[in-house]
């Protein structure tokens, strides 16, 4: 990886807790050794007023585990599902304890109040969030322990702590006493919590910024990573589930006798699935009976009450729709557009997606009487563990929910529905009410996971846009079509002001310096919407910087100079990675072979810039990407090889956006794809040579997970345009429709 070097500075001094956090001591687990649990409040961005002021005191659940042999085994409050969280978040901890970093392990965290996001005041991830909101809480943890350790050691040799030292696991007294962290963890966890720690100058970092091997690339590149998928408690038996074909349908009538033939097969169960339909679930003693018997099942469905989703209809009456103004989300006098010299008039079209992660939908249930069970890849375990709660009858502290390493998201576990978490607890309701006992796991087929929900929602966008002579933009109305993603979720009274779900428009607009007149339509359809990686940046990023391009073209000026004259000199960060991006790349200096061209695009989502440099041409009618120049601006790097890694997936995966087939249609409400033969999705011979570049910088981390993904599409479409001469408004391409 080519890594710009980052300077580091020195934090403002002390750092003491405000009412918002706190500290809990407990007991010594059966490992022994120091165990500390960071204590939340109530508070947060979901929080009731009334719990903001009172912090509350949590069941002891451990952040961090010295154990005897000095091993340090860090609980990480998030999913980890690619993202690299696993690592990241230890380094974090081990760098403030002083920790040896060949003794450091992670551990997901089961749910628990205690490892809410402090910023959500759920326990969730996403939103590119894990090291944005828990870079100081693991930074604190790590310097609370290391300092209760130092007074331990201090206690033993009746030393000032301030003359102690600390380096890799081990405590230094002035008179050449040392101590590891594992002799001293008993002794440290008896001691009071400091209520003030200083935390580490960024020049004293042995860890953080500094390129470090993951801690469970071992693990999976060896084939021995537990996910979801392995689990299997004694005596589990596996649960597939003929689901409705149109979202919300239900069971008529359906004959079971050929399934209950099939060796294995336990139970045929009429349960209820998601958005108010019904299914079918079978139990076997594994998948492939139970699947088996799942094709011989004969269902009759009854689709009378459900609208039956077109999606050539349902375009056609976005693009309609979007000739017409909506809830106003930002406001500008369009009035100079009539006399415009040059006008700009475009419409965009983008598909329904799937997430399709390579790793299937599943969930473990173990339901008895009093107390439930989970294994699962959760993205949202507060929400997760309460759904499963109510759908068994059952207090939230009676559900277990143990997180599981996950084979990828990009959104589709972290539903507010907990759509396929209700799903197995139903299952596993019925199959206890029929007389059965222990553990049921459900399994989501490729092509469940394809056809079943929830998808990246549709969206048609209207643009008109004036310039004057001189190339300037003098009106820009914009109106954007599509289903909400936050609508009737928790999230909803955050995110929905005046009709308009925050996630729809975001991206439009900053950071250029443009009179637009934005505008939004949220329709309502049969089909299952949710946030897909970066969100609506995976549309907005694609119309804004292809018509910033196009108005540069129309200017006659640079496409990248036209762009740093519209952004506004505040947005330091959106220049600094355009012009780290362009000088790496070679553009405007470097003379590429005949038959490629640039094309550039920047993006900021999650508070995070991306600027891309890509070179292109067309080969067989198609675009190829050669090369990706990308420049990140993620302020303090917490580990650049997990970043770079982030951003060559995210890319790969914008470029799959653009490929033929890589779209959801449904017809008469049925969705028309099942698995990756008719849904596209990126492949390995499509990866093109990306190299990343990290803007230096001291301020605080923000994300990484998603960021990558929406500047890549439109780079390519404006490398197209320089090829071709052709705008294209659609994802996929279709250049020949162009």
């Amino acid at each position: 990886m080519l890594f710009e070097q980052v300077k580091h500075v020195a934090p403002a001094g002390r750092f003491a807790p405000t009412s918002r956090r706190g500290f809990l001591k407990a007991g010594t687990l059966a490992t022994g050794g120091l165990v500390l649990g960071f204590v939340l409040p109530t508070g947060g961005r979901f929080a009731r007023a009334a719990d903001a002021a009172k912090p509350t005191v949590y069941a002891p659940n451990a952040f961090l585990r010295v154990a005897p042999d000095n091993t340090v085994t860090v609980q990480v409050n998030r999913l980890e599902f690619g993202q690299g969280v696993h690592t990241a978040l230890p380094m974090v901890i081990a760098d403030e304890l002083d920790a040896d970093w060949s003794q450091v392990r992670s551990e997901l965290a089961p749910a628990a109040d205690v490892y809410k996001d402090p910023a959500f005041g759920i326990q969730m991830t996403g939103g590119s969030g894990t090291i944005a909101h828990s870079f100081t809480q693991y930074r604190e943890i790590g310097a609370r322990a290391r300092a209760m350790l130092v007074q331990a050691a201090a206690q033993q040799w009746k030393a000032d702590p301030s003359q102690c030292r600390t380096a890799k696991g081990v405590v230094y007294g002035p008179a050449g006493q040392k101590a590891t962290y594992g002799s001293l963890a008993e002794a440290a966890m008896a001691l009071p919590v400091p209520q003030t720690v200083t935390l580490k100058d960024q020049k004293a970092f042995r860890y953080i910024g500094k390129p470090m091997p993951r801690l469970d690339a071992r693990a999976k590149s060896t084939g021995r990573q537990q996910f979801g998928l392995d689990v299997k408690p004694a005596g589990t038996k596996v649960a597939v589930v003929a689901h409705p074909p149109v979202f919300g349908a239900k069971v008529a009538k359906f004959d079971a006798s050929k399934a209950k033939a099939v060796r294995g097969v336990i139970a045929v169960l009429e349960i209820p699935v998601d958005r108010g339909g019904r299914g079918v679930a079978v139990v076997a003693d594994g998948y492939w009976p139970a699947k088996q018997a799942r094709d011989l099942l004969a269902i009759e469905w009854d689709t009378s009450a459900v609208e039956k989703v077109d999606s050539g209809r349902q375009l056609a009456q976005f693009a309609q729709l979007a000739k017409t103004p909506g809830a106003v989300a930002r406001k500008a006098d369009t009035s100079k557009l009539a006399g415009a010299a040059k006008k700009i008039s475009a419409v965009y079209e983008f598909p329904y997606l799937a997430h399709a992660p390579m790793e299937p939908i599943n969930c473990t249930v173990d339901l008895k009487d009093d107390a439930c069970t989970l294994w699962v890849g959760s993205q949202f375990q507060t929400i997760d563990q309460a759904a499963a709660a109510a759908t068994a009858g059952l207090k939230p502290e009676q559900v277990t929910l143990n997180t599981m390493m996950a084979g990828g998201g990009f959104g589709r576990r972290a539903v507010p529905t907990s759509d396929f978490i209700v799903e197995a607890v139903n299952i596993a309701k019925a199959y206890k009410a029929a007389g059965h006992a222990g553990p049921v796991k459900l399994i989501w087929s490729r092509e469940d996971d394809i056809r079943g929900g929830y998808y990246r929602p549709s969206h048609i966008h209207r643009a008109d846009i004036g310039l004057d002579a001189g190339g300037n933009i003098v009106a820009w109305d914009h109106t954007i079509v599509g289903q909400s993603i936050i609508s009737g979720t928790p999230f909803e009274p955050m995110m929905v002001k005046n009709g308009v779900d925050a996630t729809m428009v975001e991206g439009m607009g900053e950071p250029y310096d443009v009179p637009l007149n934005l505008t939004a339509h949220a329709v309502k359809a049969n089909v299952p919407v949710l946030w897909w990686r970066s969100v609506g940046s995976t549309h907005t990023a694609f119309v804004m910087e292809t018509l910033i391009d196009e108005a540069a073209h129309a200017a006659g000026q640079d496409p990248v100079a036209y762009r740093k004259k519209l952004i506004d000199a505040k947005h330091a960060r959106h220049h600094a990675a355009l012009d780290l991006a362009v000088a790496k790349s070679g553009y405007g200096k470097k003379t590429l072979p005949k038959g490629r061209a640039y094309g550039v695009a920047l993006h900021e989502s999650f508070n995070t810039v991306v600027a891309y440099v890509v070179e292109a041409s067309i080969a067989d009618g198609s675009p190829k990407v050669h090369k990706v120049t990308a420049a990140v601006h993620c302020n303090l790097p917490v580990n650049p090889m997990s970043i770079e890694a982030q951003v060559q997936g995210a890319a790969l995966m914008g470029l799959g956006t653009t490929l033929p087939g890589a779209r959801i249609t449904l017809k008469d409400g049925v969705v028309e794809q099942q698995n990756f033969g008719d849904y596209t999705v990126a492949r390995m011979n499509d990866m093109p040579q990306v190299d990343v570049f990290i803007v230096p910088s001291q301020d605080p981390p923000t994300g990484m997970g998603e960021p990558g993904l929406p500047p890549l599409a439109p780079a390519l479409a404006n490398a197209v345009f320089k090829l071709t001469g052709k705008r294209l408004r659609k994802l996929p391409f279709d250049l020949a429709a162009a």
